[in-house]
């Protein structure tokens, strides 16, 4: 007898714990985080510095060609991750002025490796201006939403049409801020980006990558005030890469380190709203980085 007591006992306390835990919840104290604040996409391992600056993330990359004679843009490459099921984020890759698709396609398997469904794309002609690069974008973004539609894609049903983003260079990189500011795209990723407005209509979390030594597109004449027209509401980050040439966001060079540890991180973060990678934006000290010269950002 004494022992049911203390059973009944004991379930009436559970039972009066319980409602009072419904009733703080109820009282403005959930216990689920908002959903910009979830891990909703997370896919892949736990990262660490050493996963982010190695040469390949931890999926395999299958790639397939786009013909330059689609409608829109000037063909490309698709680079798609395997071993990994559910719908990805997918990104487009543009170049900048005379240049061609080679010249951002370290960007294609990097990005792919972790992830997401990735294009790398040349444009119509190496002379297209920001606003035509911008609208290209589009046409691309457009392109790989139709291959998710597409039964004899290799990217058919892999896409989340409503998680975008774009990565540009130079005269790309300003197409890619006109572009974040339509509210298309969840995240960019502007490189040594050139343009000549302003930007304070930016709707997508943007990362500026900029180069110190930059002489086609100087970095206080473009990157520096393009970052402090950003809305102050806005995520947002800025990192100058010392020496750096106009080149030293492409990928492929001395900086591979800095543009992998960073540039992943911005799109598992802002993208996949994967939060373990927020401390490789936020947390560290970027300046002790010999090669990072300046860091901002609207981290806590």
């Amino acid at each position: 007898m004494h022992n049911k007591n203390i059973s009944k006992s004991f379930l009436s306390m559970l039972a009066a714990g319980v409602l009072l835990f419904s009733a703080t919840a109820m009282a403005g104290n959930p216990t689920v985080p908002p959903e910009d604040a979830t891990d909703e996409y997370q896919r892949g391992p736990d990262p660490s510095v050493s996963m982010l600056e190695a040469s390949n993330g931890p999926f395999s990359v299958r790639t397939s060609r786009v013909s330059g004679l689609v409608s829109g843009f000037g063909g490309g490459t698709i680079h798609y991750p395997t071993g990994t099921t559910g719908t990805m984020a997918a990104i487009v890759v543009i170049p900048g002025f005379v240049s061609a698709e080679s010249s951002i396609e370290w960007w294609g398997p990097k990005l792919a490796s972790h992830g997401f469904v990735v294009m790398t794309i040349d444009t119509n002609t190496g002379f297209d201006q920001p606003p035509s690069r911008a609208r290209q974008i589009n046409n691309a973004l457009d392109y790989l939403v139709d291959e998710n539609n597409t039964s004899r894609s290799p990217v058919n049903g892999m896409i989340d049409i409503n998680r975008l983003g774009v990565v540009g260079w130079s005269m790309g990189g300003g197409g890619t801020l006109r572009v974040a500011e339509e509210g298309r795209i969840k995240a960019a990723i502007p490189l040594a980006p050139w343009d000549t407005t302003n930007f304070r209509d930016v709707q997508a979390p943007t990362l500026i990558v900029a180069c110190d030594s930059d002489i086609i597109a100087p970095v206080r004449q473009h990157a520096d005030p393009f970052y402090g027209e950003l809305p102050s509401g806005l995520p947002k980050a800025y990192m100058e890469l010392n020496n750096g040439s106009h080149y030293c966001g492409n990928g492929d060079n001395s900086y591979n380190d800095q543009l992998s540890r960073l540039g992943v991180s911005w799109m598992k973060l802002h993208l996949d709203k994967d939060q373990r990678f927020e401390q490789f934006i936020c947390g560290p000290d970027h300046e002790s980085d010999r090669n990072i010269k300046e860091f901002r950002s609207t981290c806590p």
